[in-house]
């Protein structure tokens, strides 16, 4: 790493634009300032997971995912370097694969919730799933590398079936939908 941080502000980001790790400036409203936003955010999300109490190979493919997702940020600010590789979606698909496996087949639709660890899984889906949609909003504008999308959407379902895994492993069911269940009768 090159630069260290020595002086947080830098006053240069005032008048509503940032810069790019390439050295370009862009409005921090643009879609790709939002997209490494909304990952950032995703990132933040995960690490309150990461505060509570999981089974050691889900915390292991979250501590890495950060990792990713910081790699992930970087290429983002760096249009056209090329960091996320075929091997990071195996590697989420292999773990995925893994977790799914211990879990009986899902049957109905569930609801966010159960246990604490789980409700934070589904809160970080439901982030995940807003950049996956904030980079389809950048790749109308500018191209963006399809790994990128494929990475994001993998692990929305990643963090899916952790939840579950989650409530599995707090002794909690899942919550299950049941549709029209306020309904007047």
């Amino acid at each position: 790493m090159g630069k260290r941080l020595t002086k947080i502000y830098t006053r240069t980001g005032d008048r509503g634009d940032t810069g790019l790790a390439d050295g370009s400036r862009a409005a921090k409203d643009a879609p790709r300032i939002a997209a490494i936003g909304d990952v950032d955010e995703l990132n933040s999300a995960l690490g309150v997971l990461l505060a509570e109490e999981l089974p050691q190979a889900v915390r292991a493919t979250l501590l890495s995912v950060q990792h990713d997702l910081f790699d992930l940020g970087g290429e983002l600010s760096i249009p056209g370097h090329a960091i996320i590789s075929e091997a990071h979606v195996t590697h989420l698909e292999r773990d995925l694969d893994a977790l799914n496996a211990e879990l009986s087949p899902l049957q109905e639709f569930i609801l966010p919730g159960g246990s604490r660890a789980a409700a934070s899984a589904h809160l970080a889906r439901a982030v995940c799933r807003r950049a996956e949609r904030t980079l389809v909003t950048l790749a109308r504008a500018e191209p963006v590398p399809p790994l990128l999308l494929a990475y994001l959407n993998r692990l929305s379902d990643f963090l899916f079936v952790a939840a579950r895994a989650l409530n599995r492993h707090a002794g909690v069911g899942d919550v299950l939908w049941v549709q029209g269940k306020n309904r007047e009768s």
